[in-house]
């Protein structure tokens, strides 16, 4: 059997290619190299340099390689970005896994899984969001996530294959082995900015409004290792192979950190102050997004390693340091 994984040159992606090949797994990457790197792909996985939206190429690789199951990662990820290029998001987020998926359903793939997001929802409270929540995605990139959902759900009643949606919360960290992290350029994700600053890679952070109702007013948002959402995935493949039914599932931990939190862990772990400047709201911020992950634990037996923010941003910082020393070796 051979998995084929979309975007698996990708931060996420190359994490869980990295999970399959120490399974053993048979591992096609597929990836345009937009955003990924073709270094993080094991030596072990074949890389196909291309595009999910062009259905001949995707054809072939099903067929070639016997595909059994997609893993699918690629796809545009930046809120702001989509709110700016809301047609960009719908073309590749949606548009191009519509191609992906009617080659799936040609070539009699049994299993999808696919990279969801906890933007889904949209504005709620303070509590954890349980999958039963009412989803109302306020961007481009939420709505263009939702919409996959429903072709999943749609495409999988009329066809015969099974799949699962992982709503992600907040991904950071890196490798613990030290294989690969976050290294895209301009990355927006706030553990990988804070451990940027600490380097002196960027000379002053933001915190984008201190006046919300939480503890200490800045927002609360739920950090999961992204080594820990690998072994998610796996354990989702593991069970649509068994037998298992549709499922889809928030990953986090349902533990919260605030942002000025986060900050003073990457100051403590890196042994560095920097510059943090206050600053207005960004609209559309809840003041707090929180998993209720019960489902995942449950239906996928899953018991996470590191739910841990101090070990979150000291992964997340030796990796910085390691892109350093390669960056200075060049």
């Amino acid at each position: 059997m051979t998995v084929l994984v979309t975007g698996g040159a990708g931060y996420i992606g190359s994490h869980f290619v990295w999970q399959l090949v120490e399974k053993d797994e048979q591992v096609v990457v597929l990836d345009r190299l937009s955003s990924g790197f073709d270094w993080a792909v094991p030596p072990a996985a074949k890389l196909i340099i291309g595009d999910i939206g062009d259905a001949s190429l995707v054809r072939s690789l099903l067929n070639e390689y016997a595909i059994d199951a997609v893993v699918h990662f690629a796809g545009s990820i930046v809120v702001p970005e989509s709110i700016a290029a809301p047609l960009t998001y719908y073309h590749n987020n949606t548009c191009k896994t519509r191609t992906l998926l009617d080659a799936v359903v040609e070539a009699k793939v049994r299993h999808f899984i696919f990279s969801s997001t906890a933007a889904v929802y949209g504005m709620h409270g303070l509590a954890p969001i349980a999958e039963n929540t009412a989803v109302n995605p306020e961007s481009p990139y939420g709505r263009s996530k939702l919409m996959t959902e429903w072709m999943l759900r749609d495409a999988s009643d009329a066809h015969d294959f099974t799949f699962t949606a992982l709503r992600y919360f907040n991904v950071a960290g890196a490798d613990p082995h030290g294989r690969v992290g976050q290294s895209t350029l301009g990355a927006t994700h706030l553990i990988k900015v804070a451990c940027e600053t600490a380097m002196g890679k960027r000379s002053e952070m933001n915190i984008f409004g201190n006046d919300y109702p939480t503890p200490d007013g800045t927002c609360i948002r739920d950090y999961i290792h992204v080594s820990d959402l690998a072994v998610a995935h796996y354990l989702a493949l593991a069970r649509l192979r068994a037998g298992g039914t549709n499922l889809i599932a928030n990953c986090g931990y349902g533990r919260g950190y605030s942002v000025s939190e986060v900050i003073d862990s990457v100051k403590r772990i890196s042994g560095r102050d920097f510059y943090v400047r206050i600053c207005d709201r960004r609209p559309g911020d809840p003041a707090a997004v929180v998993a209720d992950a019960d489902l995942a634990r449950r239906e996928l037996q899953w018991v996470p390693q590191y739910a841990d923010l101090d070990k979150i941003v000291t992964d997340a910082f030796n990796w910085e340091l390691k892109l350093a020393q390669l960056q200075a070796a060049k």
